[in-house]
């Protein structure tokens, strides 16, 4: 009986962990076509490279929980096309957005240069406080460099961006792009700058009882405020 009880509470929290997280962020993966944005996904989602891939049409879905900051957060992950054709469609897929992954290719000087586009739409059409972290990707193929890590390095700080190099291939820095995101938006949230009730910011409480907390640290604030205790 001892054993089917520490089973039964085993299966509980695994349940307890995909279907009830702390937290649900909109995550965005954008960028030119080719950079390996899928590929960055599959290695994320799958922790294997993806052999067969060919241009996104449109828009793919992904999905994981992870743990932050001994928080569990579901990250609902969009892979846009980077093609232009389906740059009408794939931007109605922008708003709401917490969190993005802006991917170049350091072998390819013409998705490098057209970073400035692909960030001037994310912040006019996702949440103004989207988190955004740029990732130079196929960093396996160096010899093959058109884009230097200093010259992205400093793209990224004019921009007010976090900054990797990645490797959908050798699977390197592609779990921590995705978790460092996560990370700073979990941190904006305590410190009170990011709002989850808010419409549009890309975040859910997948526990009530932390909603309930957050309410409850907002009340107490004003009742502090209101009597100047």
């Amino acid at each position: 009986r001892a054993a089917v009880s520490v089973l039964w509470c085993g299966i509980h929290l695994c349940f307890s962990l995909v279907f009830f997280p702390d937290f649900l962020f909109k995550f965005l993966v954008i960028g030119s076509a080719g950079t390996g944005k899928s590929c960055l996904l599959h290695q994320f989602i799958e922790t294997k490279f993806k052999q067969d891939s060919n241009h996104t049409i449109g828009v793919e879905f992904g999905s994981r929980v992870v743990n932050v900051g001994g928080k569990t957060v579901k990250l609902q992950i969009w892979d846009t096309a980077g093609q232009e054709r389906f740059r009408s469609v794939t931007r109605s897929y922008y708003r709401g957005a917490a969190g993005a992954l802006l991917v170049y290719d350091i072998t390819s000087r013409e998705t490098y240069n057209a970073l400035t586009n692909w960030l001037t739409d994310t912040r006019t059409l996702a949440s103004p406080n989207i988190v955004i972290i740029l990732c130079g990707n196929k960093k396996d193929l160096d010899a093959d460099r058109e884009v230097t890590f200093l010259e992205a390095s400093r793209f990224a700080q004019e921009n007010d961006l976090m900054f990797l190099e990645t490797s959908a291939l050798t699977g390197e820095n592609v779990e921590e792009a995705f978790l460092k995101t996560a990370r700073t938006i979990l941190n904006k949230i305590e410190s009170g700058e990011l709002d989850p009730e808010r419409m549009g910011s890309g975040i859910q409480y997948g526990d009530a009882s932390l909603r309930q907390q957050r309410q409850h640290r907002g009340s107490t604030a004003q009742t502090k405020q209101q009597c100047n205790c």
